[in-house]
């Protein structure tokens, strides 16, 4: 994570709208929530995005093309490696970082002779809650 700086009018409204999100939000989405605000184009978002990743303050889902704020900023500051839960089912999504995945990771990168630029991981199920509204029987049946 790059040292603390103060944000931008931009930069904190993109970043509240993702704190207040409760699902990942597209940068169209986050332009639409903040229309209100005076934002007009895309490029207003993705500049403040491409600060607050830098950042570590949020971080982008590829497999939704979304956004999340990042749930703990300071605790993987030094961690190479983030993952993410995500519900298929209510988009709710889960950041967490753990050690041993991380140093089993980098064991098989010094293997290959693999430099890594980041790791993210997504794993995409479903939540216990949204399990349990589908009733015993389980998805699609």
């Amino acid at each position: 994570m790059s040292p603390k700086r103060a944000l931008t009018r931009n930069q904190a409204l993109v970043l509240q709208t993702l704190t207040a999100s409760e699902e990942p939000l597209s940068a169209y989405a986050i332009l639409d929530r903040l229309r209100d605000d005076g934002f007009r184009a895309p490029l207003q978002v993705y500049r403040a995005l491409d600060a607050l990743l830098q950042t570590g303050l949020v971080h982008r889902l590829d497999s939704l093309k979304a956004f999340v704020a990042c749930a703990h900023p300071h605790e993987h500051a030094d961690e190479a490696m983030v993952a993410f839960a995500i519900c298929e089912s209510c988009g709710r999504v889960w950041e967490f970082s753990d050690s041993k995945i991380e140093d089993r990771f980098a064991a098989w990168a010094a293997a290959e002779d693999f430099v890594t630029k980041t790791t993210t991981f997504e794993i995409s199920g479903l939540c216990a809650a949204c399990r349990k509204a589908q009733g015993p029987a389980g998805p699609g049946v």
